[in-house]
């Protein structure tokens, strides 16, 4: 999948007059792009249009226009853009009470080492975990992690052509299954690994 570069983003002032429609485009393209995994675990897998909102947000929010900005945030996003033998998701651990999630983040202490991805008829994937910089201290762990799935060639090709993908969490303090991940789910996770 192409990463983005400055040419692929609006302009400040054009983002403003594009948002409302923009945002509304990327959110229903979202719908089929996240997978909860028990009531308090959910991985949002990303891709070029959802990398693009959040950078064009980041730009607006942060009033950035200057090419050195764009480019500093262009570093960051670009390599959670699948790169078509992988996916790559937000995995966010959600508990709406601050106390409740405060609690529950010393118990889940590893939980993002515990994700996996199972293509049907091969071994589960564990993610690489916070590629970026590390999330995790030593009482807790953090309510959001990047995770990188790396696909084998036979994986990507058996995923094209429509196998079931299974997702869970092992750790002893929160286990879950989904089995399958819904197919409109598992063909937006298929697009991802074209090159």
């Amino acid at each position: 999948m192409k990463k983005l570069s400055r040419d692929d983003l609006y302009p400040l002032e054009k983002y403003a007059e594009l948002r409302s429609g923009f945002r509304a485009q990327v959110m229903a393209h979202k719908q089929n792009r996240q997978v909860a995994i028990g009531p308090n675990a959910t991985l949002y897998f990303e891709d070029r249009m959802t990398m693009q909102y959040q950078i064009q947000e980041m730009l607006r929010i942060e009033r950035i226009f200057e090419a050195e900005g764009i480019n500093d945030e262009l570093a960051v996003y670009n390599p959670l853009i699948p790169d078509g033998h992988n996916w790559k998701a937000t995995f966010m651990v959600e508990f709406p009470d601050a106390e409740e999630r405060r609690v529950a983040l010393k118990r889940l202490k590893g939980v993002e080492n515990q994700v996996w991805a199972r293509v049907a008829g091969f071994e589960p994937v564990r993610p690489h975990a916070d590629e970026d910089l590390e999330r995790e201290d030593e009482e807790k762990t953090s309510s959001v992690h990047f995770l990188r799935f790396e696909l084998t060639p036979d994986m990507v090709k058996a995923v094209k052509q429509g196998a079931a993908v299974t997702m869970g969490i092992d750790h002893p303090a929160y286990t879950h299954l989904v089995d399958p991940v819904p197919a409109v789910t598992r063909d937006s996770l298929a697009q991802d690994l074209s090159d």
